[in-house]
């Protein structure tokens, strides 16, 4: 049985593991308070949402494959915790009883514990059953209606009772009863377990009758035949305890990909249940194909710093149409970085087929993400800034694709204004030729003024609002670069009033 609940098909791995730029993404988006709410104490979860957040699709009708079964999670919470709770306690049971086959060299043990781990699994697969037939209809996905669906075909009635018949059996509790035979040396070969005969009588017929038989029963102190005997039992056992091992290994395998898949779709009712509390507003994005540039969003939030601040925050109404690159500037604290970071936590959130925080939301699918920020001095760097930079610059373009997306958040800052311009202009040049799209926070106003006056049509300018009692909407608009970034406003926000005072009164003397 395969399960299908993350992807459509088998040629993509759910297993598969994080990108090379995923600690990257965790610090510079601040994915830490997001992945702490979805696993919510969880290990596993938490683990699960991990792998999976940055590993993008990049293929549109595999995203709306996955939004359509997280629709059906939202409507049916209860329903999807209840399926959870079936694989976790496979392996609760598991850890309670120590079953496992790992240790085990003989085939009288191994069909044992082989045989307790299917008895344990059973009772789980057919509530697993009774879910699909209970809840089953309900669900409207492609992803949850055809897991139950193959659930119902597959685990149906003669089968489950075929299972039960055939554990009765391996339990022996009338004994074995075993074949063999004699080679040319006489020696003994050709084991079969056979299938015991079905009693033609009832027990006083067979008391009154008995059928004739032939019986040898072992001395109590008869080692060496005891050794024997279970030589010939293990040698009679040994494919059916194989046959039966890998029926609990191929049982235990589903049950593992069941919680594994589960696992995602738990995180989304885990982030979703606390928006809600929190009265924050949520919407299925639009993707767009890859080659495509777009972006518009309305009311588009910082997830992670609402969950943080634990209440509303401003979002941004932007409408980029197809533009390929986003230059950001305008006043220090006005809400740039707080954008950027949104944006490509949203675009992480809907290329994993979920939800993201915004009242809408619709952009194009991308190759992949990457962070370039501004790192604070490290100490134990050998070499200056700016080599800093340009080293994890370099690093991420030998990762690049075609159609991949880029934030940088003032990069090459760690030079003088006319440096750190023309080493941006050739970056930027470099990626737009390369079909890379690019969200660029900065604060070197002679890049930013001189890609104005290009008048590119792939462009487009944002700037943080200033109201002019110098306070911040933390809201961005479409507006050409202006020459400061209003870094007195912090000054006279440290230093108080009075040094704003006597500055004015300076300046108008």
């Amino acid at each position: 049985m395969h399960v299908y609940l993350l992807y459509p098909n088998q040629n993509n791995d759910p297993n598969q593991p994080p990108p090379p730029q995923a600690e990257e993404l965790l610090r510079d988006l601040a994915l830490t308070p997001i992945i702490v709410t979805m696993a919510n104490g969880d290990q596993f979860i938490a683990a699960t949402v991990q792998r999976v957040l940055p590993n993008s699709l990049t293929d549109v009708n595999h995203i709306a494959y996955r939004q359509a079964a997280v629709q059906d999670c939202l409507r049916h919470p209860d329903v999807i915790r209840e399926l959870y709770r079936i694989p976790v306690q496979v392996f609760e049971l598991k850890r309670k009883r120590w079953l496992g086959l790992f240790g085990m060299h003989y085939p009288s043990s191994i069909l044992s514990k082989a045989r307790a781990m299917l008895v344990a699994y059973f009772d789980l697969l057919k509530a697993l059953r009774r879910l699909a037939d209970q809840y089953g209809a309900a669900f409207q996905s492609p992803a949850f209606s055809r897991f139950f669906t193959m659930i119902q075909q597959e685990l149906g009635d003669n089968y489950l009772a075929e299972i039960a018949y055939h554990l009765r059996q391996l339990s022996f509790r009338d004994g074995m009863l075993a074949s063999a035979g004699l080679g040319r040396s006489n020696e003994p070969g050709d084991y079969v377990l056979c299938k015991p005969n079905q009693p033609q009588k009832n027990w006083l017929q067979r008391l009154v009758d008995p059928t004739p038989s032939y019986a040898y029963t072992l001395p109590p102190k008869d080692e060496a035949g005891s050794r024997i005997l279970g030589d010939l039992r293990d040698r009679s056992l040994n494919v059916a305890a194989d046959a039966v091992a890998q029926a609990a290994t191929h049982v235990e395998s589903f049950f593992k990909a069941l919680q594994r898949e589960l696992a995602f779709y738990i995180d989304c009712l885990n982030l979703a249940e606390r928006l809600t509390e929190l009265h924050l507003p949520v919407a299925f994005p639009e993707p767009l194909p890859l080659p495509e540039h777009h972006f518009a969003c309305q009311g588009l939030y910082d997830l992670s710093l609402a969950l943080t601040t634990q209440q509303p925050v401003v979002g941004n109404d932007i409408d980029a149409g197809g533009k390929a690159l986003f230059v950001i500037t305008g006043a220090n604290q006005g809400g740039k970085s707080t954008f950027l970071r949104s944006a490509g936590i949203a675009q992480l959130l809907m290329q994993c087929g979920m939800f993201v925080l915004a009242i809408s939301f619709s952009a194009n699918v991308c190759s992949s993400v990457f962070t370039h920020y501004k790192r604070e001095e490290d100490a134990t760097v050998n070499s200056g800034k700016l080599d800093e930079e340009l080293a994890r610059m370099s690093a991420i373009i030998d990762q690049l694709q075609p159609h991949a997306l880029i934030l940088l958040n003032e990069s090459v800052a760690a030079t003088n204004e006319q440096e750190g311009s023309e080493i941006a202009r050739q970056i930027i040049h470099a990626l737009l030729d390369s079909q890379i799209k690019v969200v660029f926070v900065t604060h070197l106003y002679d890049f930013a003024r001189g890609w104005w006056r290009m008048q590119r049509a792939d462009t487009i300018f944002l700037r943080a609002e200033r109201q002019a009692d110098g306070s911040r909407t933390f809201k961005l608009r479409v507006a050409e670069p202006q020459a400061t970034s209003y870094g007195t406003d912090l000054y006279y926000q440290v230093f108080g009033e009075a040094e704003q005072v006597a500055s004015d009164a300076s300046a108008a003397a």
